[in-house]
């Protein structure tokens, strides 16, 4: 098991607050379906929000190219039974993993009354 890279994101929720009365279709554009499904679930706090918007960016820079060659819809952040993030990937971001031999990419998500942070870890093959 070797580490690819990590990555860290904090985020502002209020910003977050602001960008989805701004912008009605911020969570089409950087969100999956299942992703915007979980966020119904939880009354589309902005907490969870500005999360998961954290951790698609910590994500990012783990991989190290920032949000270059694939878009944010391409990482899908969901929660296990537990509430443990989860991380699938799509499109051209599968492939950046499969031609860095990607294995596991684990993430980690917390929240203050003003801030929403996330750290990323991607781990590959031997």
């Amino acid at each position: 098991m070797n580490i690819l890279g990590i990555g860290i994101d904090i985020i502002e929720i209020d910003r977050i607050e602001k960008v989805l009365k701004r912008t009605p279709r911020f969570l089409e554009r950087n969100f999956t379906e299942k992703e915007i499904e979980y966020f119904k679930e939880n009354n589309f706090r902005s907490e969870s929000i500005a999360g998961n918007f954290a951790a698609k960016e910590a994500i990012s820079k783990a991989i190290g190219t920032g949000i270059r060659g694939f878009n944010l819809k391409d990482i899908e952040v969901l929660r296990d039974h537990l509430g443990k993030p989860i991380v699938n990937t799509y499109n051209n971001l599968k492939e950046i993993c499969i031609k860095y031999s990607v294995k596991e990419i684990k993430v980690s998500i917390s929240h203050s009354e003003n801030y929403a942070v996330a750290n990323s870890l991607i781990i590959t093959e031997d």
